[in-house]
């Protein structure tokens, strides 16, 4: 019975947060409501209820800690530096500040699960849990939704380094520990997801458990 809740559930929460984050141009509220569909995929994991799962679902957190803290970071930078949170804000942002455009893209590659960086990984093992245990329906729905969330994610890509803007936000170095915080989760984002060791680490853990 609680599976077929968590079934209903997460079908609800991946489609409802990419809907809602598809009309967004506030880019606080846009992650946010990415985030609720990012909430969506750790089901996968849950509902499967195996080692697999279990495994998959703390990579998945321990990816998604690092990513959302980057893309939260980088749009938090540019909003106490400029004020600045709509997305049209970010056109030509990367010919103005390249290291923060470049971590956002980073950040936004990994949440819709472009390969190499982490969110590939974490999402590919989800989806092989779920469908380990036979849920073939709910990975094609997850797969629906992960290209939908790659359309709205590529917009703020294309905002930043392919749109043109006569006043775009201007170069503004952050504070020590903005930089410090920012370079950690760059580094999460690529080791974690290039350093395949960490899954079967967390794996050993699981079936220990």
């Amino acid at each position: 019975m609680w599976k077929n809740l968590l079934y209903v559930v997460a079908i609800l929460t991946m489609t409802v947060g990419n809907l809602f984050a598809l009309r967004q141009t506030n880019m606080k509220r846009f992650l946010a409501f990415s985030s609720i569909a990012q909430a969506g995929f750790i089901l996968l994991g849950i509902i499967d209820g195996s080692e697999l799962g279990m495994a998959s679902v703390i990579y998945f957190v321990l990816i998604y800690i690092f990513t959302n803290l980057g893309a939260f970071g980088v749009v938090s930078a540019i909003s106490v530096a400029t004020n600045k949170e709509n997305m049209r804000d970010y056109d030509g942002l990367y010919h103005t500040n390249p290291k923060l455009s470049g971590l956002m893209m980073l950040a936004l590659f990994s949440l819709a699960g472009i390969p190499p960086v982490a969110g590939f990984f974490g999402k590919f093992f989800l989806f092989a849990s779920a469908a380990h245990s036979g849920y073939y329906w709910l990975v094609f729905i997850a797969v629906i939704n992960a290209t939908i969330s790659l359309y709205y994610y590529l917009l703020v890509v294309k905002a930043m380094f392919i749109n043109k803007s006569e006043n775009p936000i201007a170069y503004f170095k952050s504070g020590f520990t903005t930089r410090v915080g920012l370079l950690l989760t760059l580094v999460g984002i690529i080791a974690i997801g290039l350093w395949s060791p960490v899954y079967e680490f967390i794996r050993m853990l699981a079936i220990g458990i």
